[in-house]
C-alpha cells in the first residue's frame, strides 16, 4: 500500500507542469459551459415569470374586489365578543424557485400561534392548539415539523394556474365539511405590495356561528341556511381574494429570483473567464519558456 502511495507521488511528480495545467483549464473550461447553460434557463424562466405576472396582476385587482364585499359585510357586523376558537388557513403553492415566499407565510404562522409581538394578528391572543390547514406542499413541508400536531387538513394541486372562484370554492367547502369547529377562519397570506416587494398578512373571517351570535347581523333578519350561506361564500370569497394576490406575489419573487440568479451567474461566468484566460496565459508562457531554454542550450 505504501508502494502505491509513494508511486503515485513520484508518477505525480513526474509529470509535466503543462498536463497539470491543460487539466485545470479543461475543469475551467467545463464548469463556464455548466454555468452558462445555467444562465440560459434562468434567463428563460425569469421571461416567462415576467410574462405570467402580467396575468396575474389582472387577476389579483379582479379577486381584491371579493375580499371587499367581505370587508363591508363585516364591517357592519361586528363580533360582540372575540373569538375564541380560531382555524388558521396558510395560503401558499406547490412550486419552488421563488424566492422566500414559502417560509414567509411558514415564519408569520407560526409566530400567530407563538403570540408573540410581530405576530399578524396583534394585540389577540390565540391558543397554541389551533386548528391548521395548509394550501401548498411547500408550507405543508415547512410546517409539518414544528406544528405537525395541529394540521387537521392539507390541499395541493390548487393555483396551479392562476386560481379560479372555483378552486376557491372547493376548498371552502372541504373545511365546512371537514368536521373543524371554529368561530372564525384567519387565512395567512402574502400581501403584495409592489413589483419587488411583498409582506405575510392576516384575514379573519367569522365562521357562521359568530355571525348569529353577533347582535348587530342580527338586526337582518335573515334564516338559519341564509346565514350557513352567507359564512361558507364569505370564506370563498375570502379564499379566493388570498390565492389570486399570493400567486400574484409568487410570480413576482420568481421573477425577482430569477432575475439575481441570471446576474450572479454572470458575475461567476466573467471570474471564471478571467481566471481561464490567466491559465491559459501561464500555460503559454510556460512552452515558451521551454521552447527559448531548449534554444539557448543549443
Amino acid at each position: 500500500m505504501f508502494a502505491r502511495q509513494t508511486l503515485a507521488r513520484a508518477s505525480q511528480a513526474a509529470a509535466p507542469s503543462g498536463a497539470r495545467n491543460m487539466a485545470t483549464l479543461r475543469e475551467i473550461e467545463l464548469r463556464l459551459k455548466s454555468v452558462r447553460n445555467i444562465q440560459k434557463i434562468t434567463q428563460s424562466m425569469k421571461v416567462v415569470a415576467s410574462t405570467k405576472l402580467a396575468k396575474a396582476q389582472r387577476a389579483m385587482q379582479a379577486g381584491k374586489q371579493y375580499g371587499i364585499a367581505n370587508a363591508e359585510v363585516f364591517a357592519h357586523s361586528p363580533s360582540d365578543a372575540p373569538a375564541s376558537n380560531r382555524l388558521f388557513v396558510v395560503v401558499s403553492s406547490d412550486k419552488g424557485l421563488c424566492g422566500g415566499i414559502h417560509s414567509a407565510v411558514s415564519k408569520a404562522t407560526r409566530r400567530a400561534l407563538s403570540n408573540v409581538e410581530d405576530s399578524p394578528l396583534p394585540g389577540q391572543q390565540v391558543d397554541s392548539e389551533s386548528p391548521v390547514m395548509i394550501i401548498g406542499d411547500k408550507s405543508k413541508g415547512q410546517l409539518m415539523r414544528p406544528i405537525g400536531q395541529n394540521i387537521r387538513l392539507t390541499f395541493n394541486q390548487i393555483g396551479r394556474d392562476i386560481p379560479t372562484f372555483a378552486d376557491a370554492a372547493g376548498v371552502a367547502d372541504l373545511i365546512v365539511k371537514s368536521g373543524v369547529k371554529y368561530d372564525s377562519v384567519v387565512l395567512i397570506y402574502n400581501k403584495f405590495v409592489s413589483a419587488i416587494s411583498y409582506e405575510p398578512a392576516a384575514m379573519e373571517i367569522k365562521g357562521e356561528l359568530a355571525l348569529k351570535d353577533s347582535n348587530a347581523f342580527k338586526a337582518y333578519e335573515n334564516e338559519d341556511d341564509a346565514t350557513k350561506d352567507l359564512a361558507e361564500f364569505s370564506l370563498a370569497n375570502a379564499i379566493f381574494a388570498a390565492l389570486t394576490e399570493s400567486h400574484a406575489c409568487e410570480q413576482s419573487s420568481r421573477r425577482n429570483a430569477m432575475d439575481n440568479a441570471s446576474k450572479n451567474a454572470g458575475e461567476m461566468i466573467g471570474a471564471l473567464t478571467m481566471q481561464y484566460n490567466r491559465g491559459r496565459q501561464a500555460a503559454i508562457t510556460n512552452e515558451l519558456v521551454d521552447i527559448i531554454t531548449g534554444a539557448s542550450a543549443l
